[in-house]
């Protein structure tokens, strides 16, 4: 293994979504991940969530199994679970008990709603989480409906990162203090706080809560998407001056007095219109090869089979195949620890796995 994470030992109580991913990124960064699973569990090796650790298939509402679960939990540095609130503890796994067993043990807790609050125990999604933030109002088009961003904001980056945040703060603190603590990462407040820098911009009277009609979201003509001739897109984020001048420039319109009130959203509805006859004049490779490279601040918009291979991508080995899945690599890089390229952990028996983890015993089969 290499990483800046090496001799980190982490159990991860099995689930879906952002606790999945965070425990990747410990896991790509160096990390010892040992994840617990209910009985039966399948290895799939499409799961890239699931890549670079080993699996033990624990019931641990069988007689004696949270025991040994804590025996592991108690050579742990850090625990992440992703249940709802109160299920852990009724395992008899909750932090007291864990807490109890390793003081300096940093257990994350990963849920949409928190571990408190009125909607605390209610189920729910990303989409639900972020609905509550004004994180969801403010995606779509101007006299639309919300869009939902796939799961980027609630589950990972809402979630998960703030999670594998919060965890490498705890343990900087735990080298002073000697002791762990416990960690309530709720989607709802990372979202909320992935939104601070609109919320500052609403404070000031400079973002709206009209969807479509601000600066970032796609009111602006300089900063948006348009078709192109072969139906494909491009991305445009001509802000600044000088950038919005090589775009005008690049698409033919520096005579064009209309474009000099850039920063006049009245003339934005039309100077989009007549910015979207210009990008379908040509296919995307075209505007690729005008564009691509400059400071016009433009990107082709690749799908799922496109990214891997752009050129840029591929010079920082952005993305891998490992067992003919290509899924992303890896972030971020470091100079002098840098993480190994994840793949496959080789399958131990259980009982290997408890000698590995110095859990005496032998192990119980679900």
């Amino acid at each position: 293994m290499a990483g800046p994470l090496q001799g980190l030992r982490v159990v991860e109580m099995m689930g879906i979504g952002p606790g999945p991913f965070c425990a990747m990124m410990l896991a790509d960064m160096g990390a010892q991940v040992l994840r617990i699973s209910r009985p039966g569990t399948q290895a799939d090796p499409t799961d890239v969530l699931a890549r670079g650790r080993t699996t033990l298939e624990l019931d641990l509402r069988a007689p004696g199994a949270a025991e040994q679960a804590l025996a592991m939990i108690a050579r742990a540095d850090v625990l992440i679970e992703g249940y709802r609130p109160g299920v852990m503890e009724r395992l008899g796994l909750g932090p007291d008990a864990c807490l109890a067993r390793n003081p300096g043990l940093v257990y994350g807790r990963m849920t949409g709603w928190g571990q408190h609050g009125p909607l605390a125990k209610a189920a729910g999604h990303d989409i639900n989480y972020i609905a509550i933030t004004g994180a969801l109002n403010a995606v779509g088009r101007a006299g639309s409906a919300p869009v939902p961003p796939l799961n980027y904001v609630g589950d990972f980056g809402g979630g998960a990162m703030m999670l594998a945040f919060g965890i490498v703060c705890a343990l900087q603190e735990r080298q002073r203090s000697g002791k762990g603590q416990v960690i309530d990462a709720a989607m709802t407040d990372g979202a909320a706080l992935l939104s601070a820098m609109m919320y500052g911009f609403h404070a000031k009277g400079q973002w709206s809560n009209e969807r479509g009609d601000n600066l970032l979201d796609g009111a602006a003509h300089f900063y948006d998407t348009y078709v192109c001739a072969d139906g494909k897109f491009v991305a445009i984020g001509a802000i600044e001056p000088q950038f919005y001048a090589l775009l005008r420039e690049h698409c033919g319109l520096v005579d064009d007095e209309a474009f000099d009130q850039q920063m006049d959203p009245r003339a934005w509805p039309f100077l989009k219109s007549r910015l979207a006859e210009v990008f379908r004049s040509k296919t995307r490779q075209e505007w690729c090869q005008m564009m691509e490279g400059t400071d016009v601040c433009f990107a082709p918009v690749l799908d799922w089979d496109e990214a891997p291979t752009h050129p840029h991508n591929l010079s920082r080995q952005a993305f891998y195949t490992e067992a003919g899945v290509t899924q992303p690599s890896p972030a971020p890089r470091f100079s002098r620890t840098p993480a190994a390229q994840p793949t496959a952990v080789a399958a131990q028996t259980p009982e290997a796995l408890l000698k590995q983890w110095g859990v005496a015993g032998t192990f119980l089969a679900a």
